[in-house]
């Protein structure tokens, strides 16, 4: 899904697990510390997130639903 090798991906989570960001087990992934994973990531996560809320907030919109009555994870 991420488009790279297997040990590029355990490397990246072993240098988030070591920065308390996340907690890696069998394949589950728990963010720890979301603000410090924002903190590092490039400046197009904002640009990401910003046009994800926008695109959102239409679709609710659209289909007379509010924000609360959505269900999403991660968040």
């Amino acid at each position: 899904m991420f488009g790279v090798r297997r040990e590029g991906i355990t490397q990246a989570v072993g240098k988030l697990q070591r920065a308390g960001l996340i907690s890696c087990r069998r394949g589950h992934i728990t963010v720890l510390a979301r603000s410090g994973l924002e903190a590092g990531a490039c400046e197009c996560y904002a640009v990401v997130k910003k046009e994800s809320n926008r695109l959102l907030s239409d679709f609710q919109y659209r289909q007379g639903t509010t924000t609360s009555d959505l269900v999403v994870s991660g968040t």
